[in-house]
């Protein structure tokens, strides 16, 4: 079946959905190829990550406000985005795209995590809409059969796992328990984290997933003590704060063993989640994640648009989702997704060199052919929409409990 035909189905059946559950809406659909570039998102505006919901959202917005300001897409600034909620709930993110996806959009950003994204990454691809995400990092993406509609950002954990794996061992562990929630993102990064470790030759005591909708979780951190490592490694989201809190009472804290985390953790709040008065507690403690704020004019510019915005995490990738859709619209000389599709991979390397919208275009606008280099760092997007490489950052909590970045890694994809 054409991607046209799925588009028309779905959006039709999505459309009807819609006005059953919230009633008719009073704009009219959009249609494809219509001169404007019309975007959407399912982020999280509540629910466990609604922490990572602010950063990706303005920097959106700061992205179309900068488009727009380069004179817009195809001759026409770009509209108000269409907003959706992920919620942290499938269902609730399901629903959120269909509606997004009946009010015509040329392009979904989101969702924030893979499981929110898996949930409805078939409705979107299937009907013919580009879907990309700034902070999906589970390797199912890699392969997933998205015909060609789906593109992140984010690295794969494929590339962040090995860089986890070499912190650990840098630091002298040799024995490592590694637990993760049981999902695509936690299962994947374990999995890539575990062979990191065990290909340099440390011992994994345990490798485990859990429920992460558990209202306890002193069995895993059981399990943790029972393998007697000589560091922890927490794959988690929200929940995390509850497994770092039982970790610390039975004696796995970071004055104790090693203690890691990844972007899940990643928190400026997380020290005052685990150990409410006393943030210190979590000091020492390391972890990974894609950077987020390497690009200094950007974070000046991001924060001048939006200046009560404390978190980052996963803004700049954002923002590069939006500017390479905007650009590729450009290249096709059209917004139809089955149109400017074609342009996203090629677009991000072996051009010319540009690192904005306005300066992209103008050299599209001479009809040569463009490299952008995002906020985020270098796309070179493989044949499989996703980037090639991926600048990791590692982080620590210092003595008070204040999240710091120690240093940067580049990770490269193998073959």
């Amino acid at each position: 079946m054409k991607a046209s035909i799925r588009r028309s189905a779905i959006l039709t059946s999505a459309a009807a959905l819609v006005i059953a559950v919230c009633g008719a809406t009073s704009t009219a659909r959009a249609e494809p190829g219509d001169g404007e570039l019309q975007f959407g998102y399912v982020l999280p505006e509540t629910g466990q990550l609604a922490y990572l919901g602010p950063p990706q959202i303005e920097s959106l917005k700061f992205a179309i406000q900068t488009i727009n300001d380069a004179g817009g897409v195809l001759g026409k600034p770009v509209p108000a985005v269409v907003s959706g909620d992920e919620a942290g709930q499938e269902a609730v993110a399901a629903q959120s795209a269909d509606r997004v996806l009946a009010a015509g959009v040329d392009a979904i950003i989101g969702a924030a995590a893979s499981g929110m994204s898996l949930s409805f990454i078939d409705r979107v691809t299937g009907a013919g809409v580009v879907q990309c995400s700034g902070s999906n990092t589970a390797p199912t993406f890699t392969d997933y059969e998205d015909d060609g509609f789906y593109f992140r950002t984010a690295p794969s954990d494929v590339l962040q796992g090995p860089v986890l794996a070499d912190v650990i061992r840098d630091d002298g562990h040799d024995r490592v328990a590694l637990i993760a929630r049981a999902d695509d993102y936690g299962r994947g990064l374990l999995e890539a984290t575990q062979k990191g470790l065990e290909d340099s030759g440390v011992t994994v005591t345990l490798a485990e997933t859990y429920d992460p909708r558990a209202t306890n979780f002193d069995q895993v951190v059981q399990q943790v003590e029972n393998s007697r490592p000589d560091a922890a490694v927490v794959i988690a989201f929200e929940e995390g704060a509850q497994i770092l809190q039982a970790m610390i009472e039975a004696g796995l804290g970071p004055d104790r063993i090693g203690v890691y985390g990844a972007d899940g953790l990643r928190s400026e709040e997380l020290p005052s989640l685990v150990a409410p008065n006393e943030p210190e507690r979590l000091s020492g403690m390391k972890g990974t994640a894609p950077a987020s704020a390497s690009n200094e004019q950007y974070v000046k510019d991001l924060k001048e648009f939006a200046p009560e915005l404390k978190e980052l995490q996963f803004g700049p990738q954002v923002f590069d989702c939006v500017t390479t859709i905007a650009l590729a619209a450009e290249k096709a000389g059209s917004d139809d997704p089955g149109q400017y599709v074609k342009e996203m991979n090629g677009i991000t390397k072996d051009g010319e060199k540009c690192t904005s919208f306005a300066a992209c275009k103008e050299l599209l606008a001479d009809g040569r052919n463009i490299d952008y280099d995002g906020v985020s760092g270098p796309l070179d997007f493989t044949d499989k929409g996703e980037p090639g490489q991926a600048t990791i950052e590692v982080y620590g909590y210092n003595d008070e409990g204040q999240l710091q970045t120690l240093r940067t890694e580049i990770s490269k994809a193998q073959g």
